[in-house]
């Protein structure tokens, strides 16, 4: 049928089922969302939203940033390096009489090195050698027109001298080495060669002022050490003539050799005791060896030892036995034995088997003799072992007192080996001077001006652009109060969020709300759910409220009237807004003849006032005549007694109130309707005014259960661009 209706609703999908009276009433879970440290869809708001203002101020930043370079003067960077040795450099042995810093200092000592650099007094050094003074190309060709009247020439001189001083001391630099120990001297200037000369003036300034005199130091050295080399050679002379007398009386021979100390090796007694108790030792596991074998062989019969298993000659004897014994059976099969050839055969075999048994019993009488020979020769070896033993235990008392003396004589021999040796070292390196500090490479002049640099200008005017910008968007945000996400309307109103409807252009909301798979009818269609959820069947009276006109409010009630009208629920919905009404234009009737106020007064029944055949089971009742009392109307016995006859006659009764700011008719409304939503335009109200009108309507007695968030853009909110698509149009076929 051709309805009036300007919004197509879904198709009924039945009543309700046996399962909805096991379903929880009026409870709405609350998710509470993780903490984030950084929430990148606010991020991606705050972006979006002021994506002009933070677009102008860089493209502001990178023009300033061109300008400026554009017209700053180009400046030429020279660099000269320096090598710096910190333990000096050693042409040879004894120039380090000065040991210089502990390893724990060397940076430290860079360190000082890159402040002589950059002193003052450094400066006034390379001015006084190079003449900047009179040189009118590092001062300037206008500098003599600076000169005060009454000052003498050399007083004028010596000013230019401070100014080209204080010119150096500001342009020049150093880089201290982190992980080398080369030092790089930095000069900047408006000319390429004055760069280049000043940074080599600078080195060899640097360079000079680091020589030293290691010539007294290593004269110093050669005395003190030809001193002690008389001192220590006289004791040791001493030394070795007490030493050698002591061993003269003492009967002791020292063998050749020293050990650490320069001391004299081993005595004759200790060294055959040494040499016998290796001998002992070696006779012993001969010994135990040689024994060891005669017990594994003693009881085993000579044919079944090893070496008789092995013997060539044995075996070789067995073999003829065994030809001889295979004759003799040959034999014996034709012949008795008294055959004169059998006789020979047997006698032969006897012989060898005499033959074999001799030998074998040699084999095994060797192992026990060599087990005899070993015993004998370990007792007579212990035996000279314990007379050396005796010998060097009474040479060892004698021996004390000689060691003591010769370590001495060896400590003193060491000692005068090392000062001799370091004596001359020294009296080499004495005419040969060196520095810790030499020059590396030299600057020369720059090609090109480092700066202004273009592509680092431009980077760093993108960079403070960027940073102001989002400085500059952040206080914004900070100040703008309006309501932009879904997360924050519930955290920050405190009432669950029953829904959101997508942003849909005026002249679009017509196809949007015939087309009943769009975005805009599916986001009522899950707010429409949501309700229906939260209320419950015996409380079903709700008006619809916002802070301020035109957020989506009546377009809201008229299509969540219709929605529930689909769902074959009688629903009545009423115009309450007395000031400025707007259902019937919305749904594009003639204005009725009676209306809602008439209603309210008793001038006409409602069912001579309703507007029926826009949708199936829904009624309208919208304003006739605008009252001059609508707060008074709202707040009346009447409109109780109305609510209170009519909520049994329809499933769902609707009220589209006025807004709450500025008038008290939704508040006075609120205490009679069993619940408000409240609907909120994203983007234009402010939190600070829909928390005002959510508290009058709670003070007025009013059950706010939810809010309906309307025109909800998702690139606002710092959602991706196709978050409406995904959403809404899940299930359908792409």
């Amino acid at each position: 049928m051709n309805d009036p209706q300007i919004f197509q609703a879904p198709e009924p999908r039945g009543s309700r089922s046996w399962i909805d009276s096991y379903l929880p009433q009026n409870q709405m879970v609350h998710h509470q969302p993780r903490q984030k440290l950084i929430d990148m869809a606010a991020v991606r708001g705050v972006i979006f939203r002021q994506r002009w203002l933070i677009a102008g101020i860089i493209i502001a930043a990178v023009v300033t940033g061109l300008i400026v370079t554009l017209l700053a003067t180009p400046m030429y960077e020279a660099r000269s390096t320096v090598r710096v040795e910190p333990y000096a450099s050693y042409i040879v042995e004894g120039q380090n009489v000065d040991q210089g810093i502990a390893p724990s200092q060397v940076f430290q000592q860079l360190n000082t090195y890159v402040g002589i650099i950059t002193s003052r007094n450094l400066a006034n050094v390379v001015a006084e050698q190079k003449n900047l003074g009179e040189r009118t190309d590092f001062l300037g060709p206008n500098i003599d027109e600076s000169r005060p009247e009454n000052m003498s020439d050399a007083q004028w001189l010596d000013a230019k001298q401070k100014m080209a001083a204080a010119k150096l001391h500001r342009s020049v630099s150093s880089e201290f080495p982190t992980n080398n120990w080369i030092i790089t001297i930095v000069y900047r200037s408006e000319d390429p060669q004055i760069a280049a000369e000043m940074a080599n003036a600078y080195s060899d300034a640097f360079v000079a002022s680091d020589t030293k005199d290691t010539i007294a130091e290593n004269e110093y050295a050669k005395e003190y050490l030809r001193e002690q080399i008389q001192l220590v050679r006289g004791r040791l002379e001493e030394a070795e003539q007490a030493a050698n007398g002591y061993a003269r009386r003492s009967g002791i021979i020292v063998q050749t050799g020293q050990d650490e100390f320069g001391a004299s090796g081993q005595t004759l007694t200790s060294s055959n005791l040494a040499s016998i108790n290796t001998r002992v030792a070696a006779a012993t596991a001969d010994r135990i060896a040689a024994e060891q074998r005669w017990r594994s062989v003693q009881s085993v019969p000579a044919s079944q030892l090893p070496e008789v298993q092995s013997n060539q000659a044995l075996q070789t004897l067995i073999s003829d036995r065994t030809l001889k014994e295979t004759e003799l059976t040959d034999l014996r099969q034709r012949y008795n034995d008294e055959f004169p050839q059998i006789g020979n055969v047997r006698a032969q075999i006897e012989t060898l088997n005499r033959q074999i048994n001799r030998s074998s019993s040699d084999i095994k009488a060797s192992v026990r003799n060599e087990y005899i020979v070993a015993r004998n020769r370990e007792n007579a070896l212990r035996q000279e072992l314990s007379d050396l033993t005796g010998a060097t235990l009474a040479e060892q008392d004698r021996q004390v007192e000689y060691s003591v003396l010769e370590r001495e004589a060896g400590a003193l021999r060491l000692q005068l080996q090392a000062l001799l040796a370091r004596f001359n070292q020294v009296s080499t390196a004495t005419d040969i001077q060196s520095g810790t500090i030499n020059p590396l490479d030299t600057a020369i002049a720059p090609g090109s001006p480092y700066s202004p640099n273009l592509l680092r200008n431009m980077l760093m005017s993108i960079v403070f652009g960027i940073a102001f910008a989002g400085a500059l968007a952040v206080l914004r945000e900070l100040l703008d109060d309006r309501v932009r996400s879904l997360d924050d309307v519930e955290e920050r109103l405190g009432l669950p969020l029953l829904g959101h409807t997508p942003f849909v252009e005026d002249e679009d909301i017509g196809t949007e709300g015939r087309n009943r798979f769009g975005s805009l009818m599916e986001s009522y269609a899950s707010i429409r759910s949501t309700i229906d959820f939260a209320l419950p069947r015996d409380r079903n009276v709700i008006q619809l409220t916002s802070s301020e006109a035109s957020e989506g409010k009546s377009t809201t009630a008229i299509i969540l009237a219709e929605l529930f009208a689909s769902l074959g629920r009688k629903t009545l919905l009423i115009d309450a807004d007395m000031r400025r009404p707007s259902l019937a234009g919305l749904i594009d009737v003639k204005d009725p003849e009676y209306g809602f106020v008439e209603v309210l007064l008793g001038h006409t029944d409602l069912e001579s006032a309703v507007i029926k055949g826009v949708h199936e089971n829904l009624e309208i009742l919208p304003i006739r005549e605008l009252p001059t009392n609508p707060s008074e109307i709202l707040s009346s016995k009447q409109l109780r007694d109305f609510i209170d006859k009519y909520r049994e006659e329809y499933s769902l009764i609707i009220f589209d109130a006025p807004p709450v700011l500025g008038l008290a008719d939704a508040p006075a409304l609120a205490g009679m309707v069993d619940g408000s939503i409240f609907v909120l335009e994203a983007n234009r109200v402010r939190f600070s005014q829909a928390k005002v009108a959510i508290r009058r309507l709670q003070s007025a007695g009013g059950n706010v259960f939810g809010t309906v968030l309307t025109k909800y853009r998702a690139l606002e909110a710092g959602q991706s661009y196709n978050y409406n698509y995904d959403y809404y149009q899940y299930g359908k076929s792409k």
